[in-house]
């Protein structure tokens, strides 16, 4: 298990940015792929974009695809989401989440953070 606490969530217009951030610790970190998923009042829990162990690999939602950007410090034992070009439709609460493959399912993921919200207003 790895132990996540993001951070950097909160109140934007459309148009802006928000950079997400979390931290983890209890494994060594460069062996977990992270993904960043969210949670929408009302919807099912989506995909948002995944980084391989070593960070050479990504891969993102279509809703995430030319605005977001995901990253890691394998140094810090950090993780981002680089959050451009904001919609209203992006809000939700989001969540990080550490797993043992590169695979963009919720359930191939065995840690998760308590989540950051993020509203975008219009």
């Amino acid at each position: 298990q790895v132990h996540l606490v993001e951070s950097g969530g909160g109140l934007v217009q459309a148009g802006d940015s928000l950079r997400l951030s979390c931290a983890a610790s209890g494994r060594p970190f460069s062996g977990f792929a992270m993904a960043w998923f969210r949670q929408a009042p009302g919807k099912e829990r989506e995909f948002v974009a995944i980084i391989s162990g070593g960070g050479g690999l990504t891969s993102y939602a279509d809703s995430a695809k030319g605005r977001f950007t995901i990253s890691r410090d394998n140094a810090k034992n950090m993780v981002y989401l680089q959050m451009n070009s904001l919609k209203p439709e992006d809000t939700a609460v989001y969540y990080c989440a550490a797993g043992s493959r590169f695979v963009p399912r919720d359930v191939d993921f065995s840690s998760w953070g308590q989540g950051t919200q993020v509203t975008v207003s219009s």
